[in-house]
């Protein structure tokens, strides 16, 4: 079982940076695939990035890549998604996911969310 939850979302202006945060309650958070999703207003969540339990390996949708990054440490137990040059239609709910399977998932372990709102 894995208990995930987010912090770092807020208001942030176009082009500006905002870093998410996702501390994950696990005894093997190394074994874990952890991903981000986000889910816009109005719309189904959607995959952002995802990372390997080594950190070697991300994917990334391909409105993000160029501009966000997945990364991770597993010795505090914590993923993270550094997003830079933020857009309007990042805004949505980011939610922290976890999977034992691999990159691609299914991911079957998911946190609260974050708003996160890009505004003028």
């Amino acid at each position: 079982q894995v208990r995930l939850v987010e912090s770092g979302g807020g208001l942030v202006q176009i082009g500006g940076s905002l870093r998410l945060s996702c501390a994950a309650a696990a005894r093997t958070f190394s074994s874990y695939t952890m991903g981000w999703f986000r889910q816009p207003p109005g719309k189904e969540r959607e995959f952002v990035a995802a990372v390997s339990w080594s950190g070697v390996s991300t994917r990334y949708t391909d409105s993000v890549k160029g501009r966000f990054t997945i990364s991770r440490d597993n010795a505090k137990n914590t993923v993270y998604l550094q997003m830079n040059s933020l857009k309007p239609e990042d805004t949505a709910v980011y939610y922290c996911a976890a999977t034992r399977g691999g990159i691609s998932g299914p991911f079957n372990y998911w946190g609260q969310g974050t708003q996160v709102t890009v505004s003028s």
